[in-house]
């Protein structure tokens, strides 16, 4: 089969590859249908996620069809269109029972990370039971493939763990994707006012389309005391940081209001300066984590029910066979005007 495969930072390449087999009871193995390419996976080609090795298949997100299924396995059949989860989870282990699936003692963060992923035209899922969803018909399937990783990292680890609620102040820095899915999310419970912070002009366009009541480009000279001003020198209640670098994790802590919460969600891949001697009376709250899934099976409904407007990020098309220029499409965002990518298998035929 053909996938997309990680050699060292800044290489990658699509090669032929087995196509993967059942290994357990519990695995299902999947015809990837629809793909897309993360900001987790430029991180990896940058290096700075050391524990992808030489020859890993990436990517994490996807819909598919079953083409094979584990004997254990009786929740799904063959045939089945599923959502496939960034998260593997055994859904029994102690961690699973907590609700924080991210650190499944057989799972978590697997798929193009420690296990080949979904740039492929097979892939296979352990934990099938409770690693894949089944997609409600009449279902927009490039819309879907939006929920295997960006709506709920953007939801829970931005909008929830921020505790998000009416009539709150909220930043978000970084008009990304996941930001962009934070706004989009963050709407749910009707926060007063949304500011989105980028220097992507084209995103900030975009973050105004989809809600936000104010946006910053963040190569603004003053941009804090702009912003700080605009709230009556009190700040944001929340501030989600949807980046992952040194300069916007010191600028959501200038941004955050006394009592409020800084939301992490990017990807740190050096280290950030907190400024305790500032912030040590302040009453902050700082939350991180890696994306549970466990909103996956609501976000499903509302995108079913046409109330989650994920099709909106989607900029640019490409076939499987085409995933080098979309990496390339995609690692250039300001100038190729990218948010996600769709990569769709035009290798394989079905079964």
């Amino acid at each position: 089969m053909k996938a997309l495969v990680y050699r060292r930072p800044g290489k990658r390449q699509v090669e032929d590859q087995p196509r993967p087999q059942i290994a357990s009871v519990t695995d299902a193995i999947v015809r990837v249908t629809t793909t897309t390419i993360c900001g987790t996976d430029l991180h990896i080609l940058k290096g700075d996620v050391p524990e992808v090795t030489d020859g890993r298949i990436l990517g994490h997100e996807g819909v598919g069809i079953i083409e094979d299924l584990g004997s254990a396995v009786t929740t799904f059949a063959k045939g089945d269109k599923v959502l496939i989860s960034c998260i593997t989870a055994c859904g029994t282990c102690d961690f699973c029972q907590r609700g924080m699936r991210s650190h499944c003692r057989s799972g978590g963060w697997l798929l193009g990370h420690t296990i080949d992923g979904t740039q492929a035209e097979y892939v296979r899922i352990p934990h099938a039971s409770t690693s894949l969803y089944k997609l409600p018909a009449g279902v927009n399937e490039e819309a879907a493939v939006l929920l295997s990783d960006i709506f709920p990292t953007g939801f829970e680890c931005g909008v929830l763990n921020g505790r998000v609620k009416p009539g709150d102040v909220v930043a978000i820095v970084g008009a990304g994707p996941i930001g962009l899915a934070a706004l989009i999310t963050a709407q749910f419970y009707s926060p007063s006012r949304i500011m989105m912070i980028d220097r992507d002009l084209n995103r900030l366009d975009c973050a105004r389309r989809l809600g936000a009541t104010d946006v910053f480009d963040a190569s603004r000279e003053n941009l804090v005391e702009e912003i700080m001003a605009l709230t009556a020198h009190e700040g944001a209640d929340v501030v989600i940081e949807a980046v992952g670098t040194r300069a916007t994790f010191e600028m959501c802590q200038a941004l955050v209001a006394p009592g409020g919460t800084i939301a992490n969600v990017g990807v740190h891949g050096t280290p950030v300066e907190l400024k305790l001697e500032r912030l040590w009376a302040h009453n902050i709250t700082m939350t991180t984590g890696l994306v549970d899934t466990v909103t996956t099976p609501l976000l499903l409904k509302f995108l079913a029910s046409g109330r989650l407007r994920a099709d909106a990020l989607i900029t640019h098309r490409f076939g499987l066979s085409e995933c080098v220029s979309a990496y390339e499409t995609f690692s250039d965002a300001i100038h190729q005007r990218a948010l996600k990518v769709i990569l769709r298998n035009d290798v394989s035929a079905p079964a």
